[in-house]
């Protein structure tokens, strides 16, 4: 019986077998089982250690993978995959941004701080999906009241018939609201003005640290003050009441304080070309900026606390992919104390024109798909024949030879190319359907294949 896999989008991910992870993201990326195991492995242990009792839980740390391959093999997309798939923060930092620190370079802390801001937008967005009902609700009732006056208290004494006439007069204005009838009146609404508080001075020992302090006190820089009257048209105030309703329903507290536990508990974050920063000592020059970056880096991976505008976050659980492709240093160079840190370590293969033909045909959002669907929206049908995406495949591995190979990027490269005649005159093209067969390849492509100086240049 096969196996019924849970959607990504929707799905629990705490249920994902090891091998239903890696299926999943087969759907995505062409081959590489090997890094595709080593992730699912690391993430089905996230998953299992969250069961253990808390006593043994805090001393299981995440076994962080050190993915070695070349550009364009799917390094970065199976991180990114699978993210997704356990529903993650998850963020990707270049290593070489954190090179000559205090000059031009960043702050290494600031990838925590950048992965805590991208949870509070994580829960945020789904706090909104839980209240969007209810203010919408809300929003209507205040914009009802904008249209006509709200019913008056009853008095003492009087009978709650005699409020029945202003009662059908409201229900019938909600039904010609929500019928659209009413698109085209104007109401005034009350916008808050932006405030501008004084500022106070602000320190920190780094330009991160005083960034966040200098949030903290700007806090009300755009709220609050006070509200003026502005004229908006039905539709335009009922959105406008909606987000306000929306901003009273959510407990921002609650939300930082969650993205906060889901940052240290299911974090994820990919270190891209850390084979930038091997160098060793003895060096000069950058060298010596290069190592210093491992060791600034080596605490987050180790386990730290960082301080951020919502509140301190422990690292010690987060898990780490560094990726890089070590041409030329070799993950010995790393610093020993980094080098233990990664202790998975999953080489990936080149990729060539059998994968290649799978990358444009396979995956759910394979370019063939991708060129497909955007030619349908002027009306064209484009047609792919099967010897077509050979000659594609084997354009593009051709060229990867002769110059640079940056693996299944140059399939993009390509494409553009093959696809630039009908993408420019798709809007006047009589024959709304185009068949891209081997022919049409090699009459567009054979001879900037054959100049190696100018595929050099245009592909």
């Amino acid at each position: 019986m096969p196996i019924l896999l849970p959607d990504s989008s929707q799905g629990a991910p705490e249920t994902l077998t090891p091998r239903q992870i890696v299926a999943e993201l087969d759907k995505y990326v062409v081959g590489q089982h090997a890094a595709k195991r080593a992730v699912a492995i690391a993430l089905r242990n996230r998953m299992r250690r969250q069961k253990l009792p808390p006593d043994l839980k805090d001393d299981v740390a995440p076994k962080n993978i050190l993915m070695i391959g070349p550009t364009g093999v799917g390094k970065t997309e199976i991180a990114r995959r699978l993210a997704k798939l356990a529903q993650s923060p998850f963020i990707k930092v270049e290593a070489s941004k954190f090179t000559e620190v205090g000059y031009v370079g960043r702050d290494v802390e600031s990838m925590v701080r950048d992965l805590v801001e991208l949870a509070v937008e994580m829960i945020r967005a789904e706090r909104l999906e839980e209240v969007r009902g209810k203010a919408r609700q809300n929003a209507e009732e205040r914009l009802l009241d904008l249209l006509l006056p709200p019913s008056r208290p009853l008095t003492p004494g009087e009978e709650a018939s005699a409020r029945d006439p202003q009662s059908h007069t409201r229900d019938w204005f909600r039904e010609q609201l929500r019928e659209g009838r009413l698109d085209q009146r104007v109401v005034d609404v009350d916008v808050r003005e932006k405030s501008f508080p004084s500022l106070e001075i602000v320190a920190g020992t780094s330009m991160e640290e005083i960034g966040i302090n200098l949030n903290d006190s700007m806090q009300g820089l755009f709220q609050g003050g006070r509200s003026k009257k502005r004229k908006m048209k039905v539709p335009e105030a009922w959105e406008y009441l909606a987000q306000e309703e929306e901003q009273k329903l959510i407990d921002m507290e609650s939300v930082a304080k969650a993205a906060v536990e889901r940052v240290e508990q299911s974090g994820i974050i990919f270190v891209d070309e850390i084979d930038k920063i091997a160098g060793r000592e003895g060096s000069h020059g950058p060298e010596v900026s290069r190592e210093g970056v491992q060791r600034d880096i080596l605490p987050i991976v180790e386990g730290t606390t960082v301080n951020t505008k919502h509140g301190m976050v422990k690292t010690d659980h987060i898990l780490f992919i560094a990726a890089g492709a070590f041409h030329v240093s070799k993950p010995s160079d790393l610093i020993p104390e980094l080098q233990g840190r990664f202790p998975i370590r999953v080489e990936l293969e080149p990729l060539g024109k059998d994968e290649f033909v799978r990358i444009l045909t396979e995956p759910r959002s394979a370019l063939v798909k991708q060129y497909t669907a955007l030619m349908s929206t002027e009306g064209i049908t484009l047609e792919f024949s099967r010897d077509a995406i050979e000659r594609i495949a084997d354009f593009a591995t051709r060229v990867n030879e002769r110059t640079e190979n940056i693996g299944a990027r140059r399939l993009h490269t390509v494409m553009e190319k093959l696809l630039d005649e009908v993408s420019f005159e798709g809007p006047d093209l009589k024959d709304t359907h185009v068949l891209i067969d081997e022919d049409y390849v090699s009459r567009m492509l054979a001879d900037i294949v054959k100049n190696e100086d100018l595929s050099r240049y245009i592909l």
